[in-house]
């Protein structure tokens, strides 16, 4: 038997599908080691999604922190205590945030302000969060009312919408101080002992960062690649007419060629997982079946709010509703761009009604 032969008899291949190493997520202020040097803690959130998933990584006299969850009292006395305990009191001299959504970068300005650390991000996350800190409106601006209105909101939740303040990112993201320094796609950045190859992924957010090690199988994946949910991609008043389904659909199949069955995926939510080639494969084709769900549906004029039902195919409650609404009208808007759908002002109520072409 050659050589050869005889590693391929002995080195078995790794399963696939997605599998989950760990069943239960670390306990609040614990951490579970996932790989040596790498730790795994969690942040609450007050939402449904009730946590953000955050990694250290040991540099040997400090560490570098991947995500920060909220600002907020409560988190702050977490990371407080993770640098007591998991942390074991060295500083944290680096913090990475793979994209500027408030779960993600809410504290990255305290660790700066009061901890020293130094902020690594993309240009646009971090134009982006420090745009949306310093844009504080007391009072819901027009352009979003006019948005809610062509998106067909409900009319009491608009009514609700326009009489109260608006979710600001400066309620849960700490100011950020000026100065970062800047992540693009092809860099190679040295975390934890491990260079890391830097692929930008958009969509979810744009300029998302994900960081691929080049020294064993982890993958740092944000909110790009998660394993059991679908991250939310929306359109939004700031850019009524992105197409961040075409976006997100187009780094989904350029990360495909990079993914191994035996990549560990640390994501932004949920479980770390293995699989990577088969979630990509499941991501792209749910949105793919989602638009061919979609285009049968709208055989007649229908708003972003009229067409949850084909989409999510469930109840959809007063405290999805925002969400689910900017993520109708991104499907809906990529059909149009991409010349499989027509739109109109519908007279009634000043909504864009979509319909399939032919």
């Amino acid at each position: 038997m050659t050589e050869q032969a005889t590693l391929s008899a002995t080195t078995p291949k790794p399963p696939k599908g997605l599998r989950y190493p760990w069943d239960v997520p670390p306990a609040e202020g614990e951490a579970i080691e996932v790989a040596p040097g790498v730790l795994w803690f969690r942040l609450p959130l007050p939402m449904k999604l009730d946590h953000v998933n955050v990694y250290a990584l040991d540099e040997g006299d400090s560490w570098t922190v991947i995500d920060t969850g909220f600002a907020s009292r409560r988190a702050k006395d977490i990371w407080q205590g993770l640098m007591a305990g998991p942390l074991g009191r060295k500083p944290i001299s680096r913090v990475v945030v793979t994209h500027h959504h408030p779960d993600h970068i809410g504290l990255a300005g305290w660790l700066q302000t009061e901890h020293g650390a130094e902020l690594v991000t993309t240009r646009t996350a971090w134009l982006t969060a420090r745009m949306l800190t310093l844009d504080v409106q007391e009072v819901p601006v027009a352009e979003s009312l006019s948005f809610y209105r062509k998106a067909g909101m409900a009319a009491e939740l608009y009514d609700k919408r326009a009489n109260e303040r608006p979710f600001n990112f400066s309620d849960v993201v700490a100011p950020l101080p000026l100065g970062f320094t800047r992540i693009r796609q092809d860099d190679v950045i040295r975390m934890g002992g491990r260079d890391w190859d830097v692929h930008i992924g958009n969509g979810h957010a744009p300029e998302h960062a994900t960081f691929w090690s080049r020294d064993d199988n982890l993958v740092i994946a944000g909110d790009q690649i998660l394993p059991s949910i679908s991250p939310n991609i929306g359109v939004y008043p700031t850019e009524p007419m992105a197409d961040p389904i075409g976006e997100w659909l187009e780094a989904c199949e350029r990360f495909l060629p990079l993914a191994r069955e035996d990549h560990l995926v640390l994501g932004g939510h949920k479980l770390p997982f293995t699989g990577l080639p088969t979630r990509l494969k499941q991501l792209i084709e749910n949105h793919h079946s989602a638009l061919r769900r979609l285009l049968a549906y709208i055989d007649t004029p229908k708003s972003a709010s009229e067409c949850f039902a084909p989409l999510f195919k469930r109840s959809i409650g007063e405290a999805e509703y925002g969400l689910a609404l900017v993520e109708a009208v991104a499907h809906l808007s990529h059909l149009y761009q991409a010349g499989e759908a027509t739109r109109v002002l519908r007279e009634a109520d000043g909504a864009w009604v979509y319909q399939r072409k032919g």
